[in-house]
């Protein structure tokens, strides 16, 4: 199935939402130690990076803090259960207010909101127990300077020179870097991150990418709007 399948079958869109939370889910099951962490301190803190204003990552947090509080539960069933604290990161031109105010009324955890590029420390020194971040990482620090003569009269790299994708290579490269050099300060020993990014194969036509198609029709409109000016 090709990128134009995907994006107009809801019900294939639902079933990967349903797989990519069932091996979240797995993976807090398997190798998150809720019981040790809490007891070394006074609550589980989690970091929700690239928020932007919701509703998805209240969806995401509640599946999260579930899953903790289940195997919490099965470790152990005579103990009160931790507290969590749930910190909200996006940039500081994100609306913040727009967050709070819809936040869940029957939620189970402290709420934070922390302004600043997750390609920056964030956080004091292992400050973290679980870093979770979904389809953030896609959107670098900065564009590439090389864009500027490369990529002229283009809103997106499909079928762009080699130049362009190398540029943007790079760059997401050394972004990746430091958010990695940074989430290692802050995540204490054994603690947890889980990264959802868009990926494709080597050799796939960025044409075909879902991203390349809905960004290849919007250019199209654009410069037909151009055209009519």
């Amino acid at each position: 199935m090709n990128a134009r399948d995907y994006a107009k079958n809801p019900y294939l869109q639902r079933q990967c939402t349903n797989l990519l939370k069932e091996k979240v889910d797995e993976e807090i099951v398997e190798k998150f130690d809720v019981k040790s962490l809490s007891s070394a301190s006074d609550a589980i803190c989690v970091a929700d990076l690239g928020c932007a204003a919701g509703p998805n990552t209240f969806i995401a947090m509640n599946n999260v803090i579930k899953v903790m509080e289940q195997k919490y539960q099965i470790q152990c069933p005579d103990s009160q259960m931790p507290r969590f604290q749930v910190f909200f990161n996006d940039l500081a031109l994100n609306d913040f207010n727009i967050l709070f105010t819809s936040l869940p009324q029957d939620r189970q955890y402290f709420v934070a909101g922390v302004p600043g590029s997750f390609y920056e420390q964030l956080f004091p020194d292992s400050s973290i127990h679980f870093v979770h971040t979904s389809y953030a990482m896609h959107w670098l620090s900065k564009l590439p300077k090389e864009l500027q003569a490369w990529n002229k009269g283009r809103i997106h790299y499909t079928n762009a020179p080699h130049e362009v994708v190398n540029a943007y290579s790079i760059q997401f490269a050394m972004d990746v870097e430091n958010f990695l050099k940074a989430r290692a300060k802050e995540l204490v020993a054994a603690g947890m991150m889980i990264i959802i990014m868009p990926a494709c194969q080597n050799g796939m036509p960025y044409s075909s990418l879902p991203a390349g198609v809905m960004f290849d029709v919007m250019a199209s409109s654009l410069m037909e709007m151009v055209e009519e000016i």
